[in-house]
This record gives C-alpha cells, structure tokens and sequence, in this order.
C-alpha cells in the first residue's frame, strides 16, 4: 500500500508484485467472510460444505493460503513504513517522515472504518493503522533486532493461545464430568458458543446479508462488535504488530528488493515447503480427523500460527526469483502493477463482492458452497489484473491512492499522465 506516499519513478518491482500477490491471495480467504456467515471461515461444516470438492477447497486453503497472505501482506505494509519514511526523510521542503507516517495512519483509519461498515466487515486497515503507531518509534532499531522482536511478540502472543486453549479443554472436562457445578456448565455453555456459534446465529446472520443496504451495515456492525471488543486487542493487533517488525528487518535485509542470495531464498523455500505445509497439512488432518470438533478446529488453529509466516514468505520467495530472473515478465507486470494500486483493488474488491453477496446486489450471501465461490474469486481476480495496467497507463495513482496521497499532503496530487506527444511538444 505503499503507493500512495510513493513516487512512480522510484519504485521498486519486486515489492509491488509481490504486494499484488498478496492482495489477490487474500481475496481466497476473504471471500469464505464475504460469501458465507462467518464462523465458516473457520469450520467448514457450519456453512459451505464439508465434502468432496469443497473439503479439498478448504484443505488447500488452510494449509497454504489461511494466513499466510495475511501474513506477507502485513509484513509489507511494516516494510513499507520503513520505506516511506526514509523518502520522506530525503526529501526537500515536503512533510517530514513522522509527520507523513501519522497522516497516513489517520487517513488509513478513516478508510478503514467506512471501509469495514459499508463493504467488508473483515477489513484490516483499521488494523494497520493502530499497528502503524505502535511499529513506528523502532523503524531505526538494527533490522535484525526488529525481526527478533517480531517473533517474539508472536511467540508470546502463541504461548497465550496455547494456555488459553489448555484452560479451555479443562473447563468442558469439569463441566461434562458427574455432579459438575452449575456454574461450571453455564461457563462451558458461554465459553463454547464462542468456538461453535448457535445455528439461530447463523440464520440471523444470511436474513441480514440478504437483506436491504441498512440490514448489511446491521450485520457488519454486530460482527465489529466482537472484533473489536475481543479479537482486535487480544489476537489481531499483537499479531500485526509483530509481523510488521518481521516485515520492517526483512525489508532492510534486502529480502523484498532482490537483496538476498538465491541460495538464501532457495533455503527459505525448502523450509516453507518442505517442513512448514507438512506440518499444517498434519494438523488440518487431525481437524478432519476429529470430525471439526470445535475444540480440535480451535487447537489446530493456534498451533498453525507457528507455520503461517513461514510459508506465506516462502510464496514470496518463489516469486521474488521468478522476478529476478526475469521470466513470465507479462504476470509479474500485471501483479506489479495490481501491488502498485493494492489500496484500489483491496477496497473494490470488497465493493464488488458486497454486490455479488448482499440483497442489494444478487443476494447470494450463503447460497454458494465453498467451491463455488472460486468462481467470484477468479472474476475479481481478473478485474484486479487486467484493469491496473491499462489504469496506470493513464494516471499516475490508482484513484483510492490518488485520493489518500492527496488528503496526506493537503492537497490535490499530480491524478492524469500527460500524453507522451503532448510531453515532447512541450519540452
């Protein structure tokens, strides 16, 4: 996202393809979220089938997708801060780097919360806002000490899920055993509709989605209202904070901008592929295994966190030497550009889902099973990449771009390319 405070003559390809992978790759896992009532997203058997194709679909996804982009996304967006604030730094008589970091935060925010009401309730820019403030005090610690403290923000954020999945397990032992107190089984009762919502709550969730335009901003709104109250403190702001320091150190390490050996990238790959998907493709089969009993699907789930960075980097990787050597120039030009113009697509694709899914567009919300919604995937996809290259042709920013680099520096930025004639004449 890092176009809008971005010069186009000073950019580098390989973190905009790279961005542009991760905002198509996210599309994979949003759509379950956009398509389907949420809790989906987690347990196939609550809506979007459990069979055949769409358990393949799902068993692809939480393995190699579930994440990971998420993950590499949020890793560029701490690269991205840093790299912001070094050209701000350089400049002469523009907006010094703190003073365009925080405009940016406050502007991002903004978007966001418009965003997360009126289209896509999932959003992560409110997300990255508040991590923004946060991350930006230690842009200039030594890179290796911003990934050492990444991961162990991440590693304690891990150790916390563990323990809270173990006090977990133990509260549905007590409450299940002979003669257990009332108020242990009223705690249990709390305590599992969190992991396993009631089917009324799925039902009230589709009535809403069809529903009018108010019903769908109700039911973003009902679902805001868990996010923020428990997940945004507890889980995703630790999260996001610790893979934007990863993204930070990795930054100046050179690993988005070609910097590394190919037989360092290649070690990070074998790692990703060999190791880490075994690993999570062994815990998605003890989800299957288990039946998706909740309590399993829950523990599962946190112990992926240990891989989830890993293979999403490993992604980067294999694209990261595909870029470098130059090959398949005709996809990484559409993914740079798509990556240049990742704030445009990442909103117009939740615009443009909200229209497929909500009962003010065709209403489809919870009528396509899991499969079926890589059909709405693929069409966004295609919008995605085959509208940025000929956009960027014409004008300088993507237009959410334009509008956010605009706000930043107070006011209107250079929007409509002058034709290369009209260039020429004039110099």
């Amino acid at each position: 996202m890092s176009a809008a405070t971005t010069p186009a003559g000073e950019r580098h390809q390989s973190i905009d393809a790279v961005r542009g992978f991760a905002v198509l790759g996210i599309l994979l896992m949003n759509i379950v979220g956009m398509g389907l009532p949420s809790f989906a997203y987690l347990d196939p058997t609550y809506a979007g089938g459990a069979e055949g194709a769409d358990l393949w679909t799902w068993a692809a996804s939480n393995v190699l997708v579930d994440g990971k982009m998420r993950a590499l996304f949020t890793m560029l967006f701490g690269a991205s801060a840093v790299l912001i604030a070094e050209r701000a730094a350089r400049s002469e008589g523009g907006l010094g780097p703190a003073q365009t970091h925080y405009r940016r935060l406050f502007w991002l925010l903004l978007f966001g919360l418009a965003h997360a009401f009126l289209a896509w309730y999932g959003d992560v820019l409110t997300l990255y806002a508040v991590a923004g403030l946060l991350i930006f005090p230690f842009r200039k610690l030594p890179a290796r000490m911003q990934i050492a403290l990444g991961a162990a923000i991440l590693l304690l954020l891990l150790t916390k899920n563990v323990w809270m999945s173990g006090q977990i397990e133990a509260l549905r032992a007590a409450a299940l055993a002979p003669g257990a107190a009332a108020e242990t089984v009223q705690a249990w009762r709390e305590t599992s509709m969190t992991i396993s919502p009631p089917p009324e709550a799925k039902a009230a969730e589709i009535a809403l989605f069809q529903g009018s335009f108010a019903d769908a901003i109700q039911a973003r709104a009902n679902l805001l209202g868990l996010f923020y109250a428990f997940l945004f403190p507890t889980e995703m702001l630790p999260e996001a904070v610790g893979q934007m320091f990863v993204g930070m150190g990795l930054f100046r390490l050179g690993f988005f901008t070609l910097g590394w050996s190919g037989r360092a990238y290649g070690a990070l790959i074998a790692f990703g592929y060999l190791v880490c998907v075994p690993v999570t493709a062994w815990l998605a089969w003890l989800i299957w295994k288990s039946g998706f009993d909740p309590l399993t699907l829950h523990e599962m789930q946190v112990w992926q966190q240990l891989t989830r960075p890993f293979i999403g980097l490993a992604h980067a990787a294999v694209l990261l030497l595909v870029v470098r050597a130059g090959v398949a120039r005709g996809l990484v030009g559409r993914l740079a550009d798509a990556g240049r113009m990742a704030f445009s697509n990442y909103l117009m694709s939740s615009v443009l889902t909200s229209l497929v899914f909500c009962g003010y567009g065709l209403g489809l919300f919870g009528e396509l099973s899991r499969f079926q919604l890589l059909g709405v995937v693929a069409g966004v996809w295609a919008f995605m990449l085959g509208w940025s290259t000929p956009w960027l042709r014409r004008f300088h920013y993507g237009p959410f771009e334009w509008a956010w680099r605009s706000l930043v520096q107070w006011r209107l930025q250079p929007f409509t390319r002058r034709p290369a004639g009209a260039a020429a004449a004039a110099g």
